[in-house]
């Protein structure tokens, strides 16, 4: 596995696209409300790229894909497509994932959200499912192995009772939407390639509070949980900086 190392003029253009697509998650919140459709979500989100950053929504057109921002309503674990037909309503949970391309470089983030108020185990799975990610973030740096993440994800997800998805992970990217390598959000400490200052990926822990396994709708992209159970997830794009990481995606409410 390889991940091509990225020069700093590199890393600036993905932190112009990264805030861009941190912007996009901070502007959809408001609108996150129960009534709305998830494709109302979706053109909010495509007239602001378009619009407003004159930027490129990665997801739309990106291998058949319909739409500009994929949107995981409770069950669907990822890739969820926005329809008009989905009406979001009180005590759901969604998950708004959004890429966004600028000047050919790419920012990937994806964010939890609530509509209205949440059950309280809804809402302990978004919890835990994004402590997953920042305890991850936490040991990013040179030296750091991919099965290191995978194991600090799992460990977290596990000792709090959710199984973690293998059929889906993070990924390589830059001036490519996805490439290697695969962040597993599964592994064992030690194991793995090695990560150096100036790669760029993602982490984007997807838990489940039943069965891990996952199943694709017939429309090639939707993918639920097996058991129709709730499933969180949330995303960053990072830099590997000399002695830590950067996170490229962040958004304001963050401190890192």
């Amino acid at each position: 596995m390889t991940n091509a190392i990225k020069t700093p003029e590199q890393i600036a253009k993905m932190r112009t696209a990264g805030r861009l697509a941190a912007e996009v998650l901070e502007m959809i919140g408001d609108y996150v409300v129960p009534g709305t459709t998830t494709e109302a979500l979706n053109q909010r989100c495509h007239d602001h790229i378009v619009n407003v950053q004159k930027a490129i929504p990665a997801c739309l057109g990106y291998r058949g894909f319909p739409k500009s921002i994929c949107t995981s309503v409770n069950e669907v674990i990822c890739h969820g497509i926005p329809s008009e037909n989905k009406v979001l309503k009180k005590g759901d949970i969604i998950n708004i994932d959004v890429t966004v391309i600028k000047d050919g470089w790419y920012g990937d983030t994806s964010k939890m959200y609530c509509v209205g108020k949440p059950a309280p185990h809804a809402e302990r799975l978004v919890k835990i499912t994004q402590e997953c990610l920042y305890r991850a973030i936490d040991i990013v740096r040179p030296g750091t192995t991919l099965g290191d993440i995978g194991h600090t994800i799992q460990q977290h997800a596990e000792s709090n009772y959710y199984s973690v998805v293998k059929d889906f992970c993070g990924h390589g990217i830059g001036d490519e939407f996805h490439s290697e390598p695969q962040i597993l959000h599964y592994g064992k400490p030690g194991t793995g390639q090695i990560l150096e200052q100036g790669m760029t990926f993602t982490i984007e822990p997807m838990l489940n509070a039943g069965k891990p396994g996952s199943k694709v709708l017939r429309d090639g992209w939707t993918a639920v949980t097996v058991d129709r159970r709730l499933s969180a997830q949330w995303e960053h794009t990072m830099a590997v900086t000399a002695n830590g990481v950067e996170i490229l995606t962040a958004r304001n409410e963050e401190s890192f």
